[in-house]
């Protein structure tokens, strides 16, 4: 017996919005009990600038999860304490490594009502923390677009979170679709498998579409050294200020420190969802393809292995990420496309999915390349020029990028979730390539663009010993804390 093809509804996940809230995010919880939590989050901004933010929350009584009933009111609680919790960690000159009860012990009770970890997630920025400004147009329109709560009020951080909204939205649709092709491919109804594939492959395009919006909105100076730091967790953060990770206090006195990674877009359910869908494999960081495994597969699905990807599971909503494991045990589409593909249409149309989510990755590198890679850079020829009196004012995750560059424990640059940016993103997209069944497509995706050779006339000279090249550059994995699986 086949298990069952999963019904969207019984994950709490729309057809329409995907894994967005089928109703809309709350502007504020409806109960005046937890005024306090919304006039603080009201004034977040005003409290960081004014420094005042932690004197506040220190004098906050810690409110009771009782009056919290239906799952919208949780979801707005949950990204309230998240946004209070992250500003009081991360809003002085040093990062705290206590978070008060007041905030702590609320949010451990919602995050397990949510089955969330208790950290600035994916979804408490951007999944739960946005509004239409006009109720008759879709939420898939960025120029309809608003975020509830940010850390500094400016768009960029605004924009930041609402391409990722709108990204949800618009590939919302992609869900139900490709459950049907599964359904198809069960049957052998090859037509409806080909049709759903070409559907899913134009829906590629437009979110790649999507995604290379953000430079219209959001300056990268703007993001790595104002919006980045509030977005950055507790885990592999010892440069940062962090070396032990957070005290959640919860009135014992017996508490440990805890360590999370921050808000990261390999939390995004829907991202995974496309992998799942396209039998994508992802290895840990460095690790090449094992052909003899491939060879044994025989149409089953490999055991998962512990990488950086399944890592970001934990950090997703329990219902979603019970959506994906369930996804995973009936995606055939790989083995159907394997076992037709003297159908042309079929694999071609397979094919063009993988080139499009690709070429979806590769505009993430070129973003992340912009918005980190090129300001780290800056931000380390900065710091060389200040004193080091100027250089000590604060310490964060963008301040930790100014090092020295010939420390080597010090190369490989970390995103917000604590994992090696571009070996992981580099490794996850020429993966994505791998399953092509036409041998020119394969050929085509898994093709090296990078220039040989040392020192290229045309490039001028190579700064290997930076560890952060830009993409074409050649980038060192850090096995103590970087790639997909190191912890």
């Amino acid at each position: 017996m086949l298990p069952p093809v999963p019904v969207l509804s019984d994950y709490g996940i729309s057809e329409e919005y995907g894994f967005l809230p089928a109703e809309l995010p709350l502007e504020r919880l409806p109960d005046p009990y937890y005024n306090k939590w919304e006039a603080i989050v009201a004034n977040l901004q005003g409290l960081i600038l004014s420094k005042r933010l932690r004197g506040v929350i220190d004098r906050l009584p810690i409110l009771s999860t009782a009056g919290l009933e239906h799952d919208s009111e949780w979801r707005r609680a949950y990204s309230l304490l998240c946004f209070m919790a992250h500003g009081y960690i991360w809003a002085g000159d040093v990062p705290s490594e206590r978070l008060p009860a007041a905030v702590s012990i609320p949010l451990i009770h919602i995050s397990a009502y949510l089955e969330v970890l208790p950290v600035a997630t994916y979804a408490a920025v951007c999944l739960w923390n946005f509004k239409p400004l006009f109720a008759d147009e879709h939420v898939d329109n960025l120029e309809n677009l608003a975020t509830l709560t940010t850390f500094t009020g400016s768009i960029d951080e605004s924009w930041f979170y609402l391409v990722s909204v709108a990204i949800e939205a618009r590939g919302g649709p992609i869900l139900p679709l490709m459950l049907t092709a599964i359904e198809a491919a069960r049957a052998n109804d090859h037509r409806t498998v080909t049709a759903c594939l070409r559907a899913f492959a134009e829906r590629l395009d437009d979110l790649g579409t999507l995604l290379q919006r953000m430079h219209e909105s959001c300056d990268p100076q703007v993001f790595y050294n104002r919006i980045r730091p509030f977005l950055a967790g507790s885990k592999n953060m010892a440069e940062a200020g962090l070396p032990n990770g957070v005290i959640y206090e919860d009135g014992t006195g017996k508490e440990k420190y805890r360590q999370y990674s921050g808000g990261s877009n390999a939390q995004s359910s829907i991202i995974q969802f496309f992998d799942i869908i396209l039998g994508i494999e992802h290895r840990p960081t460095g690790e090449k393809k094992d052909p003899a495994s491939e060879s044994e597969k025989e149409g089953t699905a490999l055991p998962p292995k512990h990488n950086f990807l399944l890592e970001m599971r934990k950090y997703m909503p329990g219902p979603h990420r019970r959506f994906l494991e369930d996804v995973t045990k009936v995606a055939n589409l790989r083995d159907y496309v394997e076992a037709h593909s003297n159908n042309r249409e079929l694999t071609v149309a397979y094919d063009a999915c993988l080139a499009m989510l690709r070429a979806f990755r590769d505009k993430h590198i070129n973003i992340v390349s912009r918005y980190i890679i090129i300001k780290s850079r800056e931000s380390r020829s900065l710091s060389r020029s200040k004193s080091p009196v100027a250089e000590r004012r604060k310490m964060d995750i963008a301040t930790a990028s100014r090092q020295d560059k010939n420390d080597p424990s010090k190369k490989n640059l970390k995103g917000t979730g604590g994992t090696a940016l571009i070996p992981f993103l580099k490794q996850a997209r020429d993966e994505t390539g791998e399953p092509a069944i036409d041998s020119w497509a394969r050929r085509v995706m898994n093709r090296d663009f990078s220039t040989k050779g040392q020192g290229d006339f045309f490039l001028g000279k190579e700064e290997a010993t930076d560890g952060e090249c830009g993409l074409a550059g050649t980038w060192s994995i850090d096995e103590n804390v970087g790639g997909i699986c190191h912890y």
